[in-house]
């Protein structure tokens, strides 16, 4: 089970994360690709809110290959081609997570793969069998 610090005595975050995320002696670890919105039929939908939820499912069958799910995520590596779409991955994020606070870094970049990317999230998850 990961345990989860969210330290009062630190700049509490605006979002549903915590400070750090310890993971248990003989966990095993999975380290996600960066993951993208871009569906299995290769189409990618035009607005960031659809591209979010399309990598959130991608990252969920990725972690139920391994035999994981949301909650055993220690952290996620967000990078955005517009800071102004933090606030609606935060929101689906936090509906996707629930009470699960995995780490997170958040990266503006100037563009990704593709021109028609907004977002690629990549996870860092642990499960102790």
């Amino acid at each position: 089970m990961l345990k989860l610090h969210v330290l009062d005595r630190l700049y509490r975050h605006s979002s549903n994360v915590a400070h750090g995320v310890e993971v248990p002696a003989g966990a095993r670890l999975l380290f996600t690709n960066g993951q993208v919105g871009t569906r299995a039929d290769g189409t990618t939908p035009a607005t960031t809110a659809e591209q979010i939820e399309v990598a959130f499912e991608r990252l969920g069958a990725v972690l139920a290959a391994a035999g994981m799910g949301f909650g055993d995520v220690v952290r996620f590596d967000v990078y955005f081609t517009d800071r102004m779409d933090v606030g609606t991955f935060v929101a689906i994020r936090d509906r996707v997570m629930g009470a699960h606070k995995p780490g997170a870094t958040f990266i503006v970049v100037k563009g990704l793969a593709r021109p028609d990317l907004k977002i690629e999230i990549e996870a860092v998850a642990a499960k102790a069998d």
